[in-house]
């Protein structure tokens, strides 16, 4: 599926209840892991500690953290989608936010999103958007949600 281009409500709101698109995948690196950790001051073990992650964790390895991956949607929403003509995007909110499934150092995650809903707030569009992180070679998802985006289209 090709990268999506949205230039106005009305553009957006033929894909109500569609998927929208997949990302490509982004591996996440131990590296990764550590600076998110210094960034959010989250040292703990099971994200950084490797020989102890190898012996005393049940995931047998180290693994990201979960706001990393939530962090990650921006990124991964922008490989699917493109909504120009815009003076501002916010981001509203996130519901129904549930961590399924840890996902592993050097572990692969690409990003899945369907357009629940769309309105139209005295000209703010409101966009939801059902969002699944999956997991390469793996049939659960790190997480899914809804987010809520905020878009003030040009007139």
């Amino acid at each position: 599926m090709s990268k999506l281009t949205i230039t106005s409500f009305d553009d957006f709101a033929k894909y109500e209840g569609e998927e929208l698109g997949v990302s490509d995948y982004h591996i996440i690196t131990q590296e990764q892991i550590q600076k998110f950790a210094d960034a959010t001051l989250d040292h703990q073990w099971i994200h950084l500690d490797q020989e102890r992650a190898k012996t005393e964790s049940p995931f047998g390895n180290t693994i990201a953290h979960g706001y990393l991956t939530v962090s990650l949607l921006p990124y991964l929403w922008s490989q699917i989608i493109s909504i120009e003509n815009l003076k501002m995007q916010v981001n509203y909110g996130m519901e129904e936010l549930r961590f399924n499934q840890p996902v592993l150092v050097d572990g692969a995650v690409r990003l899945r999103a369907k357009l629940l809903s769309l309105k139209n707030l005295r000209g703010i569009a409101k966009a939801q958007i059902e969002v699944v992180m999956e997991i390469k070679d793996n049939k659960k998802p790190a997480f899914n949600g809804v987010v809520t985006f905020l878009y003030h289209f040009n007139d």
